[in-house]
Formats: C-alpha cells, structure tokens, sequence
C-alpha cells in the first residue's frame, strides 16, 4: 500500500500567501493532503482556507484560538494527523522561503531515512536576498547550537521537513517545550538522540516577498537558551 502524505503548514496573517501555495503544492504532488494550522489569524487566512477546504477534500483546517507559538501550532496539526493515520507528515513554511518544488525530493529522500531535513547549509543549499546580519546570525546560530548539542545536523534550525510518523509517535509530543522558532532544533536534537535516521538534502531558500515576517527578539533568544536547556535536561 502506498504511504498516506499530508503537508502542515501553520499560518498567522498569511492572507496573501495561502491561496497560491496550495495550489502550487498540488502542482508537485497531486494526492497529497494539507493541514493548514491557523492560529485565529486578523487578516482572514483561515477564512480563505475554509472555502478552499470546503470545494477540495485534500485541504483541511484546524482552527486555534489565537496566536500561541509556531512549535504549539505544529504539535497541534502533527497530533491531527497521527490520529488520522498518515504516514509521511511534512512540515514547511506559508511564505514561499520554503519551495513545493522540493517536495518530490524530500519523498526520495525519506525511503532511506525517518527524517528528512531541506538544508541550506549543506553542499549545494543556499539562502536568497539575505542581508549579511541574518546570514550571518542564521550559520552563527547553527554552529553554536551544534557544538553544545554534540549532533552533527548542519541545519538545526531549518523548518521544510518530513517526518515518518513512528518519530512523532517516538518523540511523546506532550513533552516538547519550545513554544516558539526554537521547536525545530528542539525536534532535531530530540530525533537525533532517539537514533532515528536523519538525512538532510539541499534547498534555496529565499526571503519571503509577501507579507510581514514573524521573526523578533524573543525568538533570538528563545534559540540561545535552548541548546543548553535541552543538553541538560534531565531525562
């Protein structure tokens, strides 16, 4: 039996970005699902995704309250879809920085792995219309969080991933702290040390064009205090 695929993709005030993307994503892959995790957005996406779900069964909703943290809003849709049965669960981005164009070969990709991380520091992953001070906050972070972690991840921040559901189920999604950006490594560095089997492949990312990044201070320090908090945690 073929693999059952869904794409999450959590969203605040992507009005402008959600309506092109899912179709972009059908483009590449055609039977797959999508989770759209909105957290009760202002500008009306969740509104926008609710017509589209409700002309094509492959779109869903899951509706939240309100703006709560990218990492509760992707414990959120992952926990939707094991219940749901799926078997590949890919996570990306609203703002285009994450390409559907990779999608094909992350499901390459995870046929040898449990998970697959889209990489821009890999040989032959890049980053786009960047200024110097994000890439070179972005690569800094990387290699700081790395050596305290001791895992040999080269993007322990990326967020275009795929996900065999035995990992989800392994990880107890329960006990995951970060709230905010810091989930991605917290999940990596969590992967990793349970002995899953992570291949990371290279991607472009660009800078979103549309709409108004999420990114701030606390997310900058919410990523300097992880690495040690997970390093020596208890277990």
């Amino acid at each position: 039996m073929a693999e059952r695929m869904i794409v999450v993709i959590p969203t605040y005030n992507e009005s402008e970005n959600v309506s092109l993307l899912i179709p972009q994503i059908h483009e590449v892959v055609p039977d797959t699902d999508i989770l759209v995790v909105d957290d009760n957005s202002p500008d009306g996406t969740g509104a926008i995704v609710a017509e589209m779900a409700a002309k094509d069964p492959r779109i869903k909703l899951l509706s939240r309250e309100g703006k709560q943290g990218l990492g509760r809003a992707y414990v959120a849709g992952f926990k939707k879809c094991l219940e749901e049965g799926y078997d590949l669960i890919c996570q990306m981005d609203c703002d285009f920085s994450h390409q559907p164009k990779y999608l094909l070969e992350f499901l390459e990709a995870i046929k040898e792995a449990d998970v697959v991380i889209g990489s821009r520091y890999v040989p032959g992953g890049t980053t786009e219309d960047w200024p110097f001070k994000r890439r070179f906050l972005s690569k800094g972070g990387n290699l700081y969080a790395r050596t305290i972690l001791g895992i040999k991840v080269t993007d322990l921040t990326g967020g275009f991933k795929c996900w065999r559901r035995q990992v989800l189920e392994g990880i107890d999604l329960d006990t995951v702290g970060a709230a905010g950006y810091a989930f991605q490594m917290e999940m990596n560095y969590r992967s990793a040390k349970a002995g899953f089997r992570i291949v990371e492949i290279p991607i472009t990312f660009p800078d979103r064009t549309r709409g108004e990044s999420k990114l701030g201070q606390g997310i900058f320090w919410e990523s300097l205090k992880m690495p040690w908090r997970l390093r020596f945690k208890k277990s």
